[in-house]
């Protein structure tokens, strides 16, 4: 779903209309991104979103008329959604955690820097790593169930190699850091990435930290 020139098309969410204005301008300044619609509450993203085919959306996550979470999670039903970062302005926010349970591929802090929000896009858009490593583990040591649930037989059928990799994927790694320790190629690394996504039918590798730490492997 990317733009005709190769720019990563992004779709802004947020019922201040200032706010919006200053990350458009940001986004804007980038040779690589481009922002390709706005809307002020979720019931409107939905139809922003689906008219502007975006590569990622970020979602406020409380609006009115309909908020970040349900439209989030609405979006994320469709047909090859786009990849949802959550916009938040604290960052132990149990909302943002339930949205990243359910599918959104990371937060954001309202008062990030511009060249991190620019990072976390980019970030997010390539699949490579996990926005705000660190924070993003620390959202959920702080609201993963008490009991971790039994782990599925899927994991079972990872190879050695890939719990390895599984296991440094979920403290939040990204690739390259991941190639270094192992001493792989990036290449290396990604395939086996792309394979335990694909055996635990999970959607990206915020989704893998989450598994990992509701089923006690973190």
């Amino acid at each position: 779903m990317s733009g005709g020139d190769g720019a990563i098309r992004v779709v802004l969410v947020d019922d201040q209309a200032l706010f919006r204005a200053g990350i458009r301008m940001v986004v804007d300044s980038q040779p690589d991104l481009e922002v390709v619609g706005e809307a002020a509450d979720g019931r409107e993203a939905l139809a922003v979103v689906r008219a502007a085919r975006p590569d990622v959306v970020l979602m406020d996550i409380r609006m009115p008329v309909m908020d970040g979470l349900a439209a989030t999670a609405e979006l994320l039903r469709d047909p090859d959604p786009p990849r949802v970062v959550m916009l938040t302005t604290f960052d132990l926010d149990e909302a943002a955690a339930r949205a990243i349970r359910g599918g959104a591929s990371g937060f954001l802090l309202k008062d990030a820097d511009p060249e991190f929000l620019l990072a976390a896009i980019r970030t997010v858009h390539a699949g490579s790593a996990v926005i705000a490593a660190s924070a993003t583990r620390d959202l959920f040591a702080r609201f993963a169930d008490a009991a971790p649930r039994p782990v599925p037989p899927a994991y079972g059928g990872l190879t050695e190699r890939e719990r390895e990799i599984f296991a440094l994927a979920a403290r939040g790694l990204s690739n390259a850091e991941i190639a270094a320790r192992e001493y792989l190629s990036e290449a290396t690394v990604k395939t086996h990435i792309s394979r335990i996504l694909t055996k635990l039918a999970l959607r990206d590798r915020v989704q893998l930290v989450v598994f990992a730490f509701e089923h006690g492997l973190a």
